[in-house]
């Protein structure tokens, strides 16, 4: 359930009720607006009848909902406003700008990375992709450069500006993942590892949760359900694709599934048409395709000679395709939004 307290409620206020909720052995999520406090409460749904008589008498509480969707603190119930998750320096996810990260799908060596990283940043990215710990279907597969690639892609923020993405696949590697990078990356293969979201879930780290291979949506956003249970609100959720059966693509994009997530939930949602469709040729058109359905950001891999790379060499762009891309999908994300300007202006008219 959800307590809205009045407007303006003082500190003294919030602390009351809160400690009310605390007493009553439910957890608490607060939310501060800008004129209004709400307070998402998770606990047992036997009481909950009892605490939410409990509240409704206290003057400082304006009403309380009780929340049925089966995800709770991912729903739009629980936070009437959009989740942006601010990285620092000017750069957001799931504000009005469309957020681009790109980089090689492995980190494989300093020069491969610096000129990588160069390349993405010139073209307009924001945020530098890179797997230092890959998980591979293959045990004879490069398993990426552990530690010593976290330090490269450090370095490549250092030179370049750009912030870091990485993909964290063991609670053991948490605390050095979290030395090097400005978001976790919890990948398809681990989306429902939950022991490993409780542990990213305690931390003050953004988080970008992949859907899995053959996850539903309800699947997916109670996965992110589990990190934000923890305390950790700044999740991004990322399309990739699911395994259907077809063969003639890595996976199956399911494009309906970042307006549809848009609607259940606050988090921001971006795609990855790297993964989502496996082949270079076809990435270009799926990112289009996703900026136009709503994506706040897109996830693809670049790399400077494609056919040398160590992994998911035919899916990654060449640096003039990334170019191309970019141009792409800033002219359709310009458009639709001003698109939306004048449509909001006729309504408000």
């Amino acid at each position: 359930m959800i307590a809205v307290l009045k407007r303006n409620a003082s500190e003294e206020e919030k602390q009351k009720v809160i400690d009310v909720i605390k007493g009553e052995n439910f957890d608490v999520h607060p939310i501060v607006g800008v004129e209004k406090t709400i307070i998402g409460v998770l606990g047992d749904q036997d009481n909950r009848t009892k605490l939410k008589e409990k509240l409704m008498t206290m003057s400082e509480v304006e009403k309380v909902v009780l929340i049925l969707d089966p995800y709770k603190l991912t729903s739009w119930n629980f936070k009437q406003e959009k989740t942006v998750i601010d990285l620092g320096d000017g750069v957001k996810v799931g504000g009005n700008e469309l957020t681009v990260m790109a980089g090689p799908c492995s980190v494989e060596n300093e020069i491969q990375l610096m000129e990588t990283a160069k390349i993405v940043k010139s073209a307009g990215a924001e945020i530098l992709r890179g797997g230092a710990f890959k998980p591979r279907t293959s045990p004879y597969s490069f398993q990426g450069l552990g530690e010593e690639g976290l330090k490269l892609l450090a370095q490549a923020r250092e030179e370049t500006g750009l912030k870091v993405i990485t993909e964290l696949m063991d609670i053991a590697h948490i605390d050095v993942v979290c030395e090097y990078t400005d978001i976790i990356q919890i990948g398809a293969r681990n989306m429902q590892n939950y022991a490993l979201l409780k542990e990213i879930g305690k931390l003050d780290k953004p988080v970008m949760l992949k859907r899995g291979m053959a996850a539903t949506i309800k699947e997916w956003l109670l996965a992110a359900e589990y990190v934000m249970n923890e305390g950790n609100h700044d999740v991004i959720l990322c399309e990739r694709g699911v395994r259907t059966f077809g063969e003639e693509t890595r996976n199956t994009m399911d494009l309906s599934s970042v307006p549809l997530v848009q609607q259940l939930s606050h988090l921001p949602v971006i795609a990855d048409p790297s993964h989502g469709t496996g082949r270079w040729e076809l990435v270009t058109p799926v990112a289009r395709a996703a900026v136009a359905v709503g994506a706040d950001g897109i996830m693809v891999e670049v790399h400077p000679n494609p056919e040398n790379a160590l992994s998911d060499g035919p899916q990654s762009l060449k640096p003039e395709n990334f170019r191309l891309m970019m141009d792409e999908i800033k002219t359709i994300h310009s458009s639709l939004h001003s698109f939306e300007s004048r449509e909001r202006k006729i309504a408000y008219a």
